[in-house]
């Protein structure tokens, strides 16, 4: 009797445990399309890789970033963001040739909107996981030097260096266990999201 007892509790626990299991899977996998459905990453891309065409790249994200930060505030949602940088993406790319012009350089900028695979980005303060996420991209010259990312929307460039990130990313609509996730960027929620968005770039 001890051991049909022991081997019905056996099953149900079993039971128990991949249930908790998959509600929890699911949970982290909502939370990988919360950041699909929130998030315009900014992609800034360097001429080259000589130290005067990264200090250009840098000087040209601080442009792009200074005009698009107090406009894109206004909207509530991304696709309102969206529609705002489609409609304005020639603006935004005279910024970037404006700035250019301004260092006394002749390579031009390109500005793209579109869907884009990334690697795993680790910040000071925040970490994003690998995967495939709108952006705004900003192509100088040849484009063949090293990129810079950040998050156009919600306005996250400037949090990436203050302690008050996980309060800006909840109230941009994360839960509070994906913002303390992205805080933190070592945990085992973190990693899952991790592995999704490296299995979702091997189909895109």
């Amino acid at each position: 009797m001890d051991g049909v007892f022991m081997k019905k509790f056996i099953k149900i626990l079993s039971c128990l445990v991949l249930l908790a299991s998959t509600i929890w899977m699911a949970d982290v996998w909502q939370d990988k399309k919360a950041l699909q459905e929130n998030l315009i990453r900014l992609h800034v891309v360097a001429n080259s890789n000589t130290k005067e065409d990264q200090e250009i790249k840098l000087q040209v994200r601080d442009a792009i970033v200074a005009y698009l930060e107090p406009l894109v505030e206004q909207f509530s949602d991304k696709e309102q963001a969206m529609v705002y940088i489609a409609d304005n993406l020639t603006s935004i790319q005279q910024v970037a040739n404006d700035t250019l012009e301004e260092l006394g350089e002749h390579d031009r900028a390109v500005a793209y909107l579109g869907q884009e695979t990334f690697d795993t980005r680790r910040y000071e303060t925040f970490s994003l996981p690998a995967g495939v996420y709108d952006s705004l991209k900003i192509q100088i010259g040849e484009g063949k030097g090293k990129n810079w990312w950040c998050v156009v929307f919600p306005s996250l460039c400037l949090p990436a260096t203050s302690e008050g990130f996980e309060d800006t990313a909840v109230s941009s609509g994360f839960s509070k266990a994906l913002g303390n996730s992205l805080a933190n960027g070592k945990n085992f929620r973190f990693y899952l999201l991790d592995c999704f968005g490296k299995i979702e770039k091997l189909f895109h």
